[in-house]
């Protein structure tokens, strides 16, 4: 009897682990060119799996929402990030691979904050 509990205890822990796993995915980008967007600040979001920036951009006298996705919080405060790195107002700069379905969503390459620092996520 003493088998099949522990059986049972390793079958549970394998499924509990392969759960997470395989919630995780690829983003949907076109690896073609990197984007440039830059704007203000007008959300961050700072959660699992992928803190966004939402940042109104203006161009040719028409204002665009584009998001700005990081990776995993833990990757991104690896990389000098917090949830005060980014504040609503804030004018940045993003560089990295939008949607390719043309969705206004880029996969966050480096960053140029308000007061001029850059900083990079995925080591380009």
């Amino acid at each position: 009897m003493k088998k099949v509990h522990v059986l049972a205890a390793l079958v549970t822990a394998l499924v509990a682990l392969a759960v997470p796993l395989s919630a995780h995915h690829a983003w949907p980008v076109s690896y073609s060119k990197l984007v440039t967007v830059k704007g203000t600040v007008n959300e961050f979001t700072w959660a699992n799996p992928h803190p966004m920036i939402t940042v109104e951009v203006r161009a040719d006298g028409k204002v665009e929402k584009w998001l700005i996705g990081g990776p995993a919080i833990n990757r991104m405060e690896a990389n000098g990030w917090g949830k005060e790195t980014v504040k609503i107002g804030d004018m940045i700069t993003g560089v990295g691979y939008q949607f390719a379905d043309g969705q206004k969503i880029i996969r966050l390459e480096r960053v140029t904050l308000a007061n001029g620092k850059e900083m990079r996520l995925y080591g380009r």
